[in-house]
């Protein structure tokens, strides 16, 4: 089974019960549990958790039989930043996106599917990433 990350916006849908991403999030996280192990590193853990006000419901809502929790590895960090720098230099102003580029560059450095509804600049910074998108 091969893994899948998961991206937080994919959960953050289905905690909140989004009304416009909700089942169509609910229902590809059904799909990636069914035939791979689910992912998620310190940044998802870290960007899920504003949408609870205690642990407990964090770790109720992510546990740990169901995704495999790792580590970020040094090489995604070195592509995060060149891709970020890449968007950057092309003129993209926010500079709150990096956790994007490194989820996207955890995905590409251990060659694991990405779960995510916002497929645009993944898709745009790496291209060889298999998307499990809308």
């Amino acid at each position: 089974m091969d893994p899948v990350l998961v991206d937080s916006n994919v959960l953050l849908d289905v905690a909140t019960n989004d009304p416009l991403w909700g089942d169509w999030s609910g229902r590809a996280l059904e799909r990636a549990a069914d035939e791979a192990i689910l992912v998620i590193n310190p940044l998802v853990y870290a960007e899920v958790s504003l949408g609870f006000s205690v642990i407990e419901d964090l770790e109720a809502a992510l546990p740990g039989d169901l995704y495999r929790r790792e580590a970020l590895p040094y090489e995604a960090a070195f592509l995060a930043g060149m891709c970020f720098l890449r968007y950057r230099r092309h003129g993209g102003l926010k500079r709150s996106q990096l956790p994007d580029f490194y989820i996207g560059a955890h995905a590409a450095v251990a060659g694991y599917r990405l779960l995510t509804r916002d497929a645009t600049r993944y898709r745009t910074y790496f291209p060889n990433l298999v998307l499990i998108a809308p």
